[in-house]
C-alpha cells in the first residue's frame, strides 16, 4: 500500500470502546480444528475512495488456504 501510495480510511478515535447495551455475540469457531480447504469461509466488505465517491469491494477468503475464493466491485461490469 505504500508503495503504491494508498491509505486506509476508517474512524480513528473510540471505535473499540466496549458499550452496555449492545449484545456480545460467541465467537463460534473457537477450539474447531480447519484441516481441509472448503470448511470455513469469510467474507469483507470495503470500500475504496474513487474520484467524487466510492466503490465497495467485497471478497469471500477460504480460512484453510488464505486464498480469495471471489472478489466484485457490484454494479461494475
Amino acid at each position: 500500500m505504500r508503495l503504491m501510495g494508498l491509505e486506509a480510511i476508517y474512524p480513528k478515535p473510540n471505535i473499540s470502546k466496549n458499550r452496555q447495551d449492545h449484545k456480545i455475540y460467541p465467537y463460534l469457531l473457537k477450539g474447531l480444528r480447519i484441516e481441509k480447504p472448503d470448511c470455513v469461509w469469510s467474507s469483507d466488505i470495503t470500500y475504496i475512495r474513487v474520484g467524487r465517491g466510492f466503490v465497495y469491494l467485497t471478497a469471500i477468503i477460504d480460512w484453510f488456504s488464505r486464498y480469495v475464493l471471489s472478489s466484485a466491485i457490484p454494479g461494475c461490469c
